[in-house]
């Protein structure tokens, strides 16, 4: 291993070793299975399918405040959106325990759920029954409609309203016939087969782990080492390290479209989320047999993310728990789904990777792939349209009812492959200082121009083509991080093209600049619509915390069909999450931020205290952008925000190792010893940093 580098306990196991221990352990991994898979059967005979009916209900103003359309007559057309904050005290009144106790009496045992109506904006509400009876479930749902409506009348007569006031419920969908919901069945087989298999992996090297131990141990009694180190050195060709992996991840996370997940397992269930979940077994296969270590001082994001989960499993319990719904329980396994995803990349990130080298390359290969994602968002902007429509993968289906173009002004906000507009631009600004600098890193100066500059321009370039307050902040923040750190000739030529950026802009798209411009002057004097209809979200968040103030109410349990769009990863956190949840979360953003400013604080040369304030201009932008949309909902932002964090911690420990010792009473001089060269190029020798004898040789380590 290359100088610089994390220290390795002996090679990383490749597909093919993972395969031989398997066969190997046969014995351990196909009782498992077997059992698992009876298991699954069982499960599938002894649990009987459960039916499902909806109806849903509109609420409609009295006759005394508004009139009638004159041309038509018909009260469903009084159905506007002036009553959403009279169908929420329905919603949590028929969701209480009283509520429930009532209903018992009238013969509704079996789980329901009242919640608005998905993909609407006006007073619909929506009544669900579960039951494993069709014809009960049938019955129950008429029930509950008919309940709904008796409701709403006794909260209007406790308020002492006059009669002739009164809103009115009317059923704009009948009962619906009950429908077999197999698709929770089959997700709890293939749970209870998935564990096994996972159990079987597992033991499996653990096996093979404590076997090894017991060989390495006899050969070296009996003096068979080098036998032992052909063997690896033959192994050592085909090696497969974590770089190669996350750089698969990254492939299936930028350029299969977010809204594409397989089926069953909702908007966790992307390609690139499952490849993580795989990337993280051949991670635990490489551990277990001693293979692999994490590089010292890398400790502090791996810390950040065991708070998190601490919190999502606490949520977790507390959801099941509560007696919620089936959707919130399906919402909370796949909220341990995501955890283990984000567990995954930061283990990959900061324990997997240990050469810098192949760091630099991951973080490279990251920026590239953004750049064509920023690109496509080009083709989206200028041709109004959006290319995920087009984009059709046989196994795959879309997580989300319908995928459309959004507008703002005059102009389609792009999304590329993201999920939104807001995904796309949150995405950018936070890989935006990786490509400032890898543009004007020295190691990189033999390239053209053209090959350093065009992902920064791509990426700025594609920020305010999503006419979103996100993507402008975010490249401010990025702006105001970095530039104030640099030498006033390259501040002021910066301040010079971004000038010059904003004359082109207003020339090529005319009234862009006026719209972003619009959007903030608005927010300011608070006539912003959408801001305001994300502020009057944040009181209604508060009776659902004071239900659960310490861990919430799960992870991926407070979706929009049930409740209501937060827009604000804080408001969502603290309530599926609580406060111990909202205080992980940020625990891992000024875990980033720490990380940005350590490594420029201990950084040998300008090269790295330019990348240790990309990081922290990273963590900053994402610890903003959390405030503006629920960042941690849509897969890319949050992988590209869980990578880049564990990034800032696997440099910072290089940078550590590599770091001088301080000057203490013993030993009063610092070290002359040559500081080891951590980076280079795989065409250009790295340039010396540092001064250092002559006579000294410092080793390289090669990409």
């Amino acid at each position: 291993m290359a100088i610089g580098s994390g220290s390795s306990r002996g090679t990383p196991v490749n597909i093919g070793e993972i395969g031989a221990v398997l066969r190997r352990r046969w014995y351990v991994m196909a009782p498992l299975t077997v059992l698992g898979l009876l298991a699954g059967l069982h499960l599938y005979e002894s649990v009987p399918v459960s039916y499902q009916s909806q109806s849903s209900v509109a609420l409609l103003d009295s006759t005394a405040v508004a009139e009638l359309a004159p041309a038509f007559g018909n009260p469903i057309a009084n159905a506007g959106g002036s009553l959403v904050v009279t169908a929420d005290v329905l919603i949590r009144t028929m969701s209480g325990a009283d509520a429930a106790r009532d209903l018992r009496g009238l013969g509704v045992t079996d789980p329901y759920t009242v919640g608005f109506a998905a993909n609407t904006s006006g007073p619909v509400i929506t009544l669900t029954v579960t039951g494993t009876n069709r014809e009960r479930v049938l019955k129950e749902t008429s029930t509950l409609t008919a309940f709904a409506g008796e409701q709403l009348n006794a909260l209007q007569a406790a308020a002492k309203v006059q009669p002739a006031y009164f809103v009115q419920t009317a059923p704009v969908v009948l009962p619906q016939t009950p429908k077999p919901q197999l698709k929770a069945r089959y997700q709890q087989v293939l749970a209870v087969v998935i564990a096994a298999v996972v159990a079987g992996f597992t033991a499996s090297f653990v096996a093979e782990s404590l076997l090894a131990s017991r060989r390495r141990r006899r050969e070296a009694a009996a003096g068979r080492t080098g036998a032992v180190a052909r063997v690896r050195r033959r192994t050592r060709a085909r090696e497969l390290d974590a770089t190669a992996l996350l750089t698969g991840y990254l492939g299936l996370a930028f350029f299969i479209p977010s809204n594409l997940t397989l089926p069953g397992l909702g908007g966790v269930g992307t390609p690139a989320n499952v490849f993580a979940l795989l990337a993280l077994f051949w991670y635990l296969a490489t551990w277990l047999t001693g293979r692999i270590r994490a590089a010292p001082r890398t400790r502090l994001p791996r810390l950040a993310m065991w708070l998190l989960a601490v919190s999502v499993l606490a949520s977790y319990l507390s959801n099941a728990s509560r007696g919620s719904s089936h959707k919130e329980v399906l919402g909370a396994d796949r909220g341990l789904i995501g955890l283990l995803v984000w567990v995954s990349l930061v283990v990959l990130v900061s324990a997997g990777i240990q050469d810098r080298a192949r760091l630099d390359v991951l973080l490279r290969r990251t920026v590239v792939m953004g750049a064509v994602v920023a690109a496509i968002g080009y083709y989206d902007f200028f041709t109004a349209t959006n290319i995920a429509e087009k984009i059709s993968i046989p196994g795959l289906q879309s997580s989300v009812a319908q995928i459309t173009t959004l507008d703002r002004g005059a102009f389609t906000r792009p999304r590329s492959t993201t999920a939104q507009p807001l995904e796309f631009g949150g995405m950018l600004a936070l890989l935006l200082p990786f490509a400032v600098q890898q543009a004007f890193d020295p190691v990189r100066a033999h390239l053209s121009r053209w090959r350093r500059w065009a992902p920064v321009a791509l990426m700025g370039g594609a920020l305010p083509l999503t006419v979103s307050r996100t993507s402008i902040i975010g490249a401010l923040i990025v702006v105001l991080v970095m530039v104030p750190r640099w030498k006033p000739q390259r501040r002021w030529a910066t301040f010079g093209l971004l000038m010059g950026s904003v004359a082109v802009f207003k020339v090529m798209v005319p009234g862009l600049i006026g719209t972003i411009t619009t959007l903030f002057s608005s927010f300011l004097s608070n006539s912003d619509s959408s801001t305001q209809a994300r502020t009057v979200k944040y009181s209604a968040i508060v009776p659902y915390l004071e239900e659960h103030p310490l861990f919430g109410r799960g992870l991926g349990t407070f979706t929009p069909d049930l409740y209501f769009f937060t827009d604000n990863q804080y408001m969502l956190t603290l309530a599926e999450m609580g406060l111990l949840g909202l205080v992980a979360l940020f625990a891992l953003f000024f875990t980033g931020i720490h990380q940005g400013g350590a490594i420029r604080r201990l950084a040998a040369d300008e090269s790295d205290r330019e990348l240790g304030q990309a990081f922290f201009a990273s963590a900053l932008v994402a610890l903003v952008s959390a405030a503006t949309f629920d960042a941690l909902s849509f897969p890319m932002f949050a992988g590209m925000f869980f990578l880049t964090i564990a990034a800032g911690g696997s440099y910072l420990g290089f940078i550590r190792r590599t770091a001088p010792e301080p000057p203490t009473v013993e030993s009063p001089c610092p070290s002359m010893e040559p500081p080891p060269v951590t980076r280079t190029d795989r065409t250009q020798p790295v340039p010396r940093r540092g001064p250092w004898p002559s006579s000294s040789s410092p080793g390289t380590a090669h990409g």
